[in-house]
């Protein structure tokens, strides 16, 4: 009787459970739940979604749970559960008045398999281990990939070669001719010195000059300043020889390119004391005194006439003043360079072991790889150049050039990539601040498909205070990670400030886009497809532009575009969700026969 009467409640009890699941999934029909976005996008190669609305007043029975359970569908019926969200009637204690708030935020990685797929939601009624499920419903389809559309955007980082190619003026300092006191004639023997000699060697050389400035200058004494021309004249007659030693070694026309500028000293106390700060021949003391008086005021007349009165001037005088009786000669000329043909031939010699190593200098080997178009002859030029100096500047041209080849030859990629990843790397232990080094370093990384990393090495770059052309550079790499980082604020900013290359103005396009700057993102698309006519891919971000615009016009055109470049867009764009308000037109379907 027992045994009968405790199985009689337990069925009553199940009876009970069984009608109160039921009354909740009736109750449970005026549910209203919604995602956000619909469809679902893709950002940072993840999909994320809100699950949000209100469940209905009265849901909840005392002791009952309440579970929301979605299901992301893709494949042939293949799912991918997603974490349940339960309501419990004791956290609900208001239920019996006042719908239940849904806010929800959920998360899956990105898998190319899930696209296309659907979200389902279903109900789940549950009180002491029995349960009712409502059917399942879609919630919302999936998946806008628009933001895998980015395009990577490499540079290359040369350092610089460090040689000057262009003309450089360089001074030739003469040794200063000596006169006679109170005359414009040079001492005996001064023309035939190792400094004539010398001027004269110059002279016949024929080296390519552009001024040759001679200052004349009078020592302080009163026979001196009898002829207030002494100094020019002494200046002048340091022309006259050196036009004459031109006419002697027949310059003919050359010779009216040079300009002579005479600058004649008087009355000027600046060689006397530049001579008295080396001279040994009085005491400090006396140093000072005659200094005290020279920089005291008064006329230069007057002034010299103090030091005459001076005990010890007599010895400055014979020891001093003579040395103040010159001109001096400055000779501005055009430093000679070999020519690039010259840089070339024998950077080549070097670079294949079959010249003098010293031929050239470490400067003008690194220029003599930015003067050949092969990445070849760059790379052995550069290994030349490790041989003669390893630096950093060296190692990462080197590792640039590998680089290079690598994005411009795919089939050897891997082999590339590692030499250039070696020559980087040793830049990098000498000097990891570089921003080249870490320019390339960014667009190695991305090449080996790591934004994230590409992305640090770019910011590191462009707190290095790089060259315009290198900000330029690395602005369109880190643009591009950032917008595999979903930073596309952050995205547009950096290609904004990138080179205007296409790649780049279709990441700014994109990142506008992604933005919800749709009327912007057409107009950069619309520029990257002006500057490359073949960008299919760029013609394809127009036409989803035009889509978010509501232009079914400019869909159909940019679409027709894209595809007659690249037929594979035809079937992508059948199946993006971004033309669902489109794909059903006329236009839509013509544009993609």
């Amino acid at each position: 009787m027992k045994k009968a009467a405790i199985a009689l409640t337990i069925a009553a009890s199940f009876a009970i459970s069984s009608c109160t699941l039921s009354k909740m999934l009736k109750i449970a029909k005026d549910q209203k739940v919604q995602t956000n976005p619909n469809p679902l996008e893709v950002h940072k190669d993840t999909v994320t979604y809100t699950l949000s609305g209100n469940l209905p007043v009265k849901l909840l029975k005392a002791n009952t749970v309440y579970t929301l359970n979605s299901y992301y569908k893709y494949a042939d019926g293949k799912e991918l559960p997603l974490p349940p969200v339960p309501f419990k009637a004791e956290d609900n204690p208001t239920n019996s008045t006042q719908p239940i708030a849904v806010s929800k935020v959920f998360s899956f990685p990105y898998k190319p398999e899930y696209n296309p797929g659907t979200l389902e939601v279903e109900g789940v009624a549950s009180k002491r281990g029995k349960t009712k499920n409502t059917a399942r419903l879609p919630l919302a389809t999936g998946l806008i990939t628009t933001s895998k559309l980015v395009q990577n955007s490499y540079y290359v980082a040369y350092a610089s070669h460090g040689y000057n190619n262009k003309e450089e003026i360089v001074p030739v300092v003469i040794p200063d001719f000596l006169f006679v006191r109170g005359k414009s004639e040079l001492v005996k023997g001064e023309l035939k010195s190792q400094k004539a000699l010398d001027l004269s060697a110059f002279i016949a050389s024929k080296n390519v000059t552009r001024t040759v400035t001679v200052t004349g200058t009078h020592s302080p004494e009163g026979l001196e300043r009898i002829n207030s021309a002494l100094s020019q004249d002494r200046a002048a007659a340091i022309e006259k020889y050196y036009r004459a030693q031109m006419k002697k070694y027949d310059y003919k026309g050359m010779a009216d390119s040079i300009k002579f500028i005479l600058k004649p000293v008087i009355d000027n106390w600046d060689g006397f004391k530049r001579e008295m700060a080396d001279y040994s021949g009085i005491s400090a003391d006396n140093k000072a005194a005659m200094l005290s008086i020279v920089e005291g005021g008064g006329s230069f007349e007057d002034q010299q006439k103090s030091l005459e009165k001076l005990p010890y001037y007599t010895k400055v005088f014979n020891d001093i003043y003579p040395k103040l009786r010159k001109a001096s000669t400055e000779i501005l000329t055009v430093k000679q360079k070999k020519t690039d043909a010259e840089i070339i031939s024998l950077a080549q010699q070097i670079a294949a072991g079959q010249g003098n190593d010293d031929a050239l200098s470490l400067e003008e080997i690194m220029y003599a790889a930015t003067l050949v178009p092969s990445y070849d002859e760059k790379m052995s030029i550069y290994a030349a150049a490790n041989k003669k100096q390893a630096s950093w500047e060296a190692h990462n041209n080197l590792g640039a050039s590998y680089l290079q080849k690598a994005i411009s030859a795919p089939a050897q990629r891997d082999e590339l990539l590692a030499q250039a990843t070696n020559e980087i790397n040793l830049a990098a232990k000498i000097n990891s601040e570089a921003a080249e080094v870490n320019a390339n370093l960014a667009t190695l990384t991305l090449l080996s498909n790591n934004p994230y990393k590409a992305y640090s090495y770019a910011a590191k770059a462009l707190t290095a205070n790089p060259s315009s052309e290198v900000r330029l550079g690395v602005n369109g790499v880190k643009g591009a990670c950032e917008i595999y980082k979903a930073a596309y604020s952050q995205a547009l900013s950096s290609t904004s400030g990138a080179a205007a290359t296409d790649v780049n103005l279709f990441n700014k396009g994109l990142a506008q886009l992604l933005n919800k700057d749709f009327t912007n993102a057409l107009g950069s698309f619309t520029e990257a497809t002006t500057l490359n006519p073949n960008f299919a891919v760029a013609f394809y971000g127009a036409a989803i532009a035009e889509a978010r615009n509501g232009n079914g016009n400019g869909v159909a055109d940019n679409l027709k575009k894209a595809a007659a470049i690249d037929s594979s867009l035809k079937e992508k764009a059948l199946g993006d969700l971004e033309f669902t308000k489109f794909n059903t037109t006329d236009e839509f379907r013509n544009a993609l026969k």
